[in-house]
């Protein structure tokens, strides 16, 4: 019988990277509850600090400002991405300069992608010019420096990373279970309803975890293409200036553990609604 214990070679390969778990997440998660529940230097435990989060109207604000900009940008890149991701299940043609450009915004990164469109979605940009000289617009007001700006760029960052995990994960679908379903007289929408949609339904969870806090935690592209002062200010920005304008290390750090319960309280809704709706899909057996 072989041995199911751990072996000294086991150990030593785990062992970097819980090192590295404990060094880079769950220390400063742990510093930065602690600090969220003291003030100055004070050792005394105290709620002083998120008594002041709730009450502070500006913080509320804020919370609002960061939901309303990352949820719509994670719901739209997920519709979009699952009727993308179902047709190219088998394969498209061209299949490799469509994954080309899909990488190129993963690849650019926040900065680049915020620098070419205060270039060419500006009042002055391209995009202005030939929506004007069509007729479509009279006035030339530009797609930055906005709420617009802020969403376009994450769609940008986002979409292509949530498409391409939709992808892999429904080409593990076994083929055969769509063709079971069609054979048993259902029809191409109802096979994708009742038996490629829940397939799909895990995977679909993923993307939306991960664009979603990537989209949560905004703060570069809330900077250059919003007003970050006003109707783009996000949690990220917010614990930004605090820690580093006004010098408050542990109301920054209540707000840091704010975005984060927000995040869990919003995922758990998610995958609550998906246990309720498509209880038992992801036990379905899958090739």
């Amino acid at each position: 019988m072989k041995n199911r214990g751990w072996s000294l070679e086991t150990a030593a390969m785990v062992l970097p990277a819980v090192l590295f778990l404990i060094v880079v997440f769950i220390y400063p998660f742990i510093y930065a509850l602690k600090m969220s529940f003291t003030i100055g230097d004070e050792g005394t435990v105290t709620f002083a600090n998120y008594i002041r989060f709730f009450q502070d109207s500006v913080e509320m604000k804020t919370v609002w400002n960061t939901l309303v900009i990352s949820v719509p940008v994670t719901i739209l890149t997920i519709v979009l991405a699952v009727p993308i991701a179902y047709y190219m299940r088998n394969g498209i043609r061209h299949e490799k300069l469509v994954t080309f450009f899909l990488m190129i915004p993963m690849t650019l990164g926040v900065v680049l992608i915020a620098e070419g469109m205060i270039t060419y979605f500006g009042r002055n940009g391209w995009l202005m010019l030939i929506l004007e000289r069509l007729g479509f617009i009279h006035e030339r007001t530009g797609l930055i420096h906005n709420y617009w700006g802020v969403v376009i760029s994450l769609f940008i960052q986002s979409f292509p990373m949530g498409l391409t995990i939709l992808i892999g994960y429904t080409r593990g679908i076994h083929p055969s279970l769509e063709r079971a379903s069609r054979m048993l007289g259902a029809t191409k929408s109802q096979t994708f309803w009742k038996v490629i949609f829940p397939l799909m339904m895990p995977g679909i969870l993923i993307a939306f975890c991960l664009n979603f806090t990537s989209a949560f935690s905004v703060f570069t592209s809330a900077i250059m293409l919003g007003q970050a002062t006003s109707t783009t200010r996000v949690m990220a920005y917010s614990a930004y200036i605090t820690a580093y304008e006004y010098f408050d290390y542990n109301f920054s750090s209540t707000i840091c553990i704010m975005m984060v319960i927000i995040q869990f309280i919003l995922i758990g809704i998610v995958f609550a609604l998906r246990n309720k709706l498509y209880k038992g899909a992801s036990s379905v057996g899958k090739g």
